[in-house]
């Protein structure tokens, strides 16, 4: 199991880009990878190149993204401007019977 935090340089994604092939038997990747993307937020109007790269290293370690039984935000703008979003996400082998299968709570 692996909790991930990445902050807006990437870092932690550069980091896991790096170590991948030294990674074994992960059954669930969660977190914060900080990575706005229209891919799971459908609110969102922007593809980013950084989730192209998080894909792959999940496809890498069979792991897929795992969409929760409710959608919500898990990022909610101090700026009326901006849009809530969605950037905690949930990686699982597809075989898993909590793939798909999982709630977020939103506090």
């Amino acid at each position: 199991m692996i909790n991930v935090y990445s902050d807006l340089s990437q870092y932690a994604l550069q980091y896991l880009k790096d170590t991948e092939v030294n990674i074994n038997n992960i059954l669930i990747m969660i977190g914060d990878f900080n990575i706005r993307d229209n891919s799971w937020d459908l609110l969102f109007p922007h593809h980013s190149s950084h989730s192209n790269i998080l894909i792959n290293i999940m496809d890498s370690l069979n792991l897929c993204i795992s969409k929760p039984t409710n959608q919500i935000f898990t990022r909610y703008s101090d700026n009326h401007n901006n849009l809530n979003s969605v950037i905690d996400l949930v990686f699982l082998w597809p075989t898993l019977s909590e793939f798909d299968n999982h709630t977020i709570h939103p506090k």
